[in-house]
């Protein structure tokens, strides 16, 4: 089959050429994003891979399946990530081209880079790093606090979710959790499951675990932000737009919110992934963000493991070879499936 493969990197692609087994595929591999102004590039092909920087709305469709005109058409979206609030799924469906995802791939990653920022921000070992390099060995203004007894907030407790709990439970904290299914092997572990609102009121530290969609848009905004623990931190490793910026950093000036930790931001499409070390930054958003002590940002590398680059490639493959298969498609997104 023929693939289109977008917004890759050099480590994407050795993972995608290696689980590819005898060049089954033909995988042309594009630096550029993919948008309703690059579906030109997708001319000839029979599917087209995607990353959560590439946006494909309904117009990106559209020109999709006008593109697709010739004999080797578009008809599949293949999503190299769990999430996929960058498709509109409706107008795939209506242009009757699948789109198949890696529903879970290494939920320790996620996980397990959630608790580093807490464990950073918390024990401010980013400032130590760069004091000690300088010769500064002074521990002011270092001071943390003990996560042990400490209230774990959670919300949602998918695979993520779940191993973060866990995580959680492993260093002795009081885990409560919101979701609209809840797990009844992790209430037997000990998480209890309580409303969103009580768990805004009750935790010390709430990470966000839940998918982006149009209920969860902006979950955490002023409102929320005012309910929530004066000093308590925030942290998400989910998508960003759960978190309204604006309001975070009234949040943090007004001193309600004590700490955010944030491995996604709701306009990453225009900075994540790049160097831009020797631009100006044009967001000024991010840029307020950077300026507080008590905020930490990653570029989006919680899913960056090796273990968890090698279940992407070979679960992405999959779904590819599946299609033209015509075997079922387990990874499939449908209308159905996100109601």
């Amino acid at each position: 089959m023929k693939v289109a493969i977008f917004s890759t990197k050099p480590y994407e692609r050795e993972y995608l050429d290696r689980f590819n087994i005898n060049n089954r595929h033909q995988l042309i591999y594009f630096d550029a994003s993919l948008n309703a102004d690059t579906t030109n590039l997708a001319a000839g092909f029979e599917a087209v891979c995607v990353f959560v920087s590439d946006k494909i709305d309904a117009k990106a469709i559209e020109k999709l399946s006008n593109a697709a005109t010739q004999p080797q058409a578009v008809k599949l979206i293949v999503l190299r990530s769990a999430g996929f609030n960058n498709v509109d799924i409706k107008a795939a469906a209506e242009h009757h081209i699948k789109v198949v995802r890696v529903p879970a791939y290494s939920p320790q990653a996620v996980a397990e880079h959630a608790v580093a920022l807490i464990l950073t921000l918390n024990r401010k070992t980013h400032k130590a790093y760069n004091r000690v390099r300088e010769g500064n060995f002074s521990v002011e203004n270092l001071m943390g606090f003990n996560l042990y007894g400490k209230t774990v907030g959670v919300i949602g407790t998918g695979n993520i979710g779940t191993a973060f709990c866990q995580i959680m439970l492993g260093f002795g904290c009081n885990v409560i959790a919101y979701d609209i299914k809840e797990s009844s092997a992790l209430k037997e572990k000990g998480v209890e499951y309580r409303a969103f609102d009580e768990v805004l009121c009750a935790a010390d530290i709430i990470s966000l675990h839940c998918p982006l969609t149009p209920d969860t848009h902006y979950l955490f905004d002023s409102a929320a932000f005012s309910q929530m623990k004066k000093g308590a931190m925030l942290i998400n490793t989910g998508r960003g737009a759960l978190i309204k910026t604006a309001d975070a950093i009234d949040s943090l000036k007004n001193g309600e919110l004590g700490y955010l930790g944030i491995d996604v931001y709701e306009q990453e499409e225009n900075l994540f992934f790049n160097d831009l070390s020797e631009s100006i930054i044009q967001d000024d958003v991010i840029e307020r963000l950077m300026s507080f002590h008590n905020v930490l940002i990653t570029p989006h590398q919680g899913f960056f493991t090796k273990e968890a680059l090698d279940q992407i490639a070979i679960t992405t493959i999959k779904n590819i070879s599946d299609f033209e298969d015509g075997l079922p498609l387990e990874n499939e997104v449908t209308i159905e499936k996100i109601k």
